[in-house]
């Protein structure tokens, strides 16, 4: 982030923005993409100059957003929200989307990640990872996990642990991630792979347990839970990311000029603990860094959409 500091002041003589910007959140209000985006947006109208309305365009797994932005004129009055999700899951998973991520988007920065978990139910035999692997080698394809369906960031966890274990497991795909969550609190699913933020007040509240999750150290929050690096399950080695990207096109020093204002508000405090409190973790990184992050990830969930032989048109 200290780049981007130096990089803004080279900009600042610059007539960009002149009026207000419009940031396209791909997913409806009140979500973790949202909230992040209304927390950084705010924080970054000073070094802008100008203010940035929210435009929630939900729809198709934010792809329908996600479309919007890519097709948005590039002048830098149009940027967007860019995840895990819409940046490198559903190009993975969908054969017809109305955009190439790597060809019609311009990445600013990854604001920040949220870790990943994996819970299993508390009525499970297995204590800890190794035994809950040995356990599913003895059982194979009997227990099942769920996800928010089909192609989902839950359906691709699923598939990259049984790619990580060599085990098998049965995929039983639900219409979001509540209900995913309500049977396997009920015992009615054994396994839940997920974004934390979900998923941890179960955990907290004992009706599931963790095995594991991936972050880059064990979070103060689970410290008795072995991140995913530890257990040697690359495969699963990722966190869910939330970034601002601009249509292919965009100008250069108005794609630097938002990553300044951008690190700039990732460096304030009140910034930092409404981050926190979703827990996430401010990132900031470079242009050139997130863009390498995205083909990064896109190419790690091609390899468990191949493995699983996942096909949605």
């Amino acid at each position: 982030m200290v780049a981007a500091h130096l990089i803004g002041p080279a900009y600042g003589q610059d007539t960009f923005p002149s009026r207000s910007i419009n940031l396209i959140v791909p997913f409806a209000p009140g979500g973790s993409t949202d909230v992040i985006a209304r927390v950084v947006a705010e924080a970054m109208r000073p070094a802008l100059g100008q203010s940035i309305i929210i435009d929630n365009r939900a729809g198709a797994g934010g792809s329908t957003g996600t479309a919007a932005i890519s097709k948005a004129t590039p002048d830098g009055y149009t940027i967007g929200m860019g995840t895990a999700s819409t940046l490198a899951i559903n190009p993975a998973v969908y054969r017809n989307l109305a955009y190439d991520v790597l060809k019609d988007l311009e990445p600013i920065t990854n604001l920040a990640v949220v870790p990943n978990i994996m819970a299993i139910h508390p009525g499970q035999p297995a204590k800890d990872m190794a035994a809950f692997v040995a356990l599913l080698k003895t059982q194979p394809g009997k227990l099942s996990y769920g996800s928010s369906g089909v192609g989902s960031v839950s359906h691709l966890m699923g598939e990259q642990f049984k790619m990580a274990t060599g085990t098998d497991m049965a995929h039983v795909p639900y219409r979001g991630i509540g209900p995913a969550l309500n049977d396997a609190v009920g015992g009615h699913i054994q396994v839940m792979f997920d974004n934390l933020p979900t998923t941890l007040p179960m955990v907290e509240g004992g009706k599931l347990r963790a095995m594991g999750v991936s972050s880059a150290k064990r979070l103060p929050v689970l410290p008795d839970v072995p991140t995913f690096a530890e257990l040697k399950m690359d495969e699963l080695d990722w966190m869910a990311f939330f970034g601002l990207v601009a249509p292919a096109g965009t100008p250069p020093q108005i794609i630097k000029r938002f990553w300044a204002a951008a690190s700039d508000a990732l460096g304030q405090a009140d910034v930092k603990e409404k981050l926190v409190a979703q827990q996430a973790v401010p990132v900031g990184n470079s242009p050139e860094a997130f863009r390498a992050e995205i083909a990064r990830e896109l190419a790690r969930h091609k390899r468990a959409v191949a493995a699983a032989n996942i096909k949605v048109e």
